[in-house]
């Protein structure tokens, strides 16, 4: 795998702002989430293999941000 290649989280955001990340689809069901609130998130490969929760939250929370600005606009 290239190091520029990107992996993928599911991601959920609360209505409370808060980021929940999964690693796949299953995984969320069987945590009670409805798949249609899920959205898939690119993670840079480094950041996924040496990121922190914390920082694979605010990486998701970012992009979810700009997704939401791109919409806006």
């Amino acid at each position: 795998m290239a190091d520029n290649e990107e992996n993928t989280l599911l991601v959920r955001r609360d209505k409370d702002g808060a980021v929940t990340l999964y690693a796949d689809e299953d995984w969320a069901i069987e945590r009670g989430v409805d798949p249609s609130e899920l959205i898939s998130v690119p993670i840079p490969r480094e950041l996924y293999v040496t990121g922190t929760v914390q920082q694979l939250r605010e990486h998701a929370a970012t992009y979810l941000e700009t997704l939401s600005e791109s919409e806006d606009a």
